[in-house]
């Protein structure tokens, strides 16, 4: 019989630590997946096209050669 009085009382606390449990998961699961992967590398962006330098027809029909 206490516990219908005593669940309205006690529901919002219940809500707060079931949703930091939550937030704590979560943070856990990152943690670890970003140790996981190990430190993020920058790839490597290829240089703009230079604007002083004019566009050839070599250029545009086989770009890969260098």
């Amino acid at each position: 019989m206490g516990i219908h009085y005593d669940y309205k009382s006690t529901k919002g606390n219940k809500l707060m630590e079931k949703q930091a449990k939550r937030e704590r998961k979560l943070a856990e699961k990152k943690a670890k997946r970003l140790a996981k992967e190990g430190p993020k590398k920058e790839e490597e962006k290829e240089p703009a096209l230079d604007p002083n330098k004019p566009i050839s027809l070599d250029f545009l029909t086989n770009p890969n050669k260098e």
